[in-house]
């Protein structure tokens, strides 16, 4: 089973469905089988899902997934404390601070990171503005 995050083009409501498979997204959308359950519009797509990644998976003594998963961790956080070092946090208003620097003064260009919903994140792809997600990895966590 593979777990999607769906997007309705139409109203831009989101939702999560479960597929057999990743083909069976496919198939049943040329179908016409799924649609929104808000504006029923087929125009649906489906979201890049990131990996869930937790610290409270318990393996039997599978030693060698254990050292990849904390290598995997280790791995995310070096890559945050680069961002934390290079790059502005702007919180809540990465959206409203994306469209700044994306129609504002050239010269300005500086990187930021900071949090936005599903919903702006399309809505600044839709205007051009090219965004990443990655996966947070709370500084409370080990």
């Amino acid at each position: 089973m593979i777990k999607y995050k769906l997007s309705c083009k139409k109203c831009n409501n989101s939702f999560d469905s479960w597929f057999s498979t990743s083909l069976e997204f496919e198939r049943l959308k040329k179908k016409k089988l799924i649609n929104c359950h808000v504006c029923h519009s087929l125009e649906i797509d489906k979201s890049v899902m990131s990996p869930r990644i937790s610290s409270n998976i318990k393996f039997s003594d599978d030693k060698t997934s254990i050292n990849k998963m904390l290598e995997v961790k280790s791995k995310i956080k070096e890559f945050q404390k680069y961002i934390k070092k290079n790059f502005e946090y702007v919180g809540e208003n990465f959206s409203y601070e994306a469209r700044s620097i994306h129609y504002g003064d050239k010269k300005s260009k500086r990187g930021i990171f900071g949090r936005a919903s599903e919903k702006e994140i399309k809505e600044l792809k839709d205007e051009g503005i090219e965004t990443s997600s990655i996966p947070w990895i709370n500084d409370k966590e080990h």
